[in-house]
Formats: C-alpha cells, structure tokens, sequence
C-alpha cells in the first residue's frame, strides 16, 4: 500500500511541477518580463544541471534566471527558501554558467526564485510568491 502511494506521488511531481512553471511564467509575462528559454539543459554532461525559466526583465537590459518551486501549501514552519540548498545552489550555479558561456551573455544576470503554492486542479487560485535577486552569484563573480 505505501509503495502504491509513493508511486503515484512520484508520477504526480513532475506534472505539478510543470504546472508550476506555466503559472509562474504567466505571472512573469503579466509583470511584462520576456521568455528567453525554458527549461534548459545547457551542461551536456550533466543531466542535474537544468534551469526551469530564462526570461528578460521588464526594462529588457538584464536576464533572470529563475528556479520555479512548487508546493500544495504555505507551510508556517519553513522559511521561504528552504527547499534550495547548497548542493541545489551549486547545480544552478553550474548550469547558469554554462548558459552563459555558451551564449557569450555580457549583459547584467541575477538568479530568482518564484515559489507557487496550490494544486493544478485546485478550487482556489495559486499563490505566487516571486523573490528576487537571490545571492546566488559569488559578490564580484565575473566570466571575462
């Protein structure tokens, strides 16, 4: 029975997953922010190293990668970042540094975070809560 049960919340996590980062794109475009890329895999030989949305900031000169968490509930006990480690930190640094490189990007770059709360097929809409600027980036970390 619990195999059952773990089973299907493993089948379950992608899909919500992927319903989370529709969400949060759609928040992002209403903000008038631009899709750049979606769930890229810049590092070939890292399958770990993805990132869930690349999109341009309003004012167009500045690029955001965001990382897209999704949760059924807020949950009071846990800080709003909690779910993003060190490792999971590392992986993304690793992962915007390939994109970077890859796309020779010399703009100005910070890394987000857009958490959404709720079900795909909730009867109440989904909370969004959109951190940004998230010291993700070592202080005066430079490619060139």
């Amino acid at each position: 029975m619990v195999d059952e049960t773990r089973n299907a919340a493993v089948r379950e996590n992608p899909a919500r997953g992927e319903w989370g980062e529709d969400v949060a794109l759609k928040y992002l475009v209403r903000k008038g922010w631009r899709l750049v890329a979606r769930r890229v895999r810049p590092c070939a030989h890292d399958r770990r190293c993805e990132i869930d949305l690349i999109v341009r900031t309003r004012d167009r000169r500045s690029l955001a990668f965001v990382e897209v968490k999704t949760h059924k509930a807020r949950s009071p006990r846990a800080s709003r970042l909690w779910r993003i480690d060190r490792r999971k930190k590392n992986v993304l640094l690793r992962a915007c540094s390939c994109w970077i490189m890859h796309e020779r990007w010399h703009g100005n770059f910070r890394f987000d975070v857009v958490q959404v709360y709720g079900e795909p097929d909730g009867a109440h809409p989904p909370e969004i809560d959109h951190i940004e600027n998230v010291p993700l980036f070592p202080p005066k970390w430079r490619f060139w």
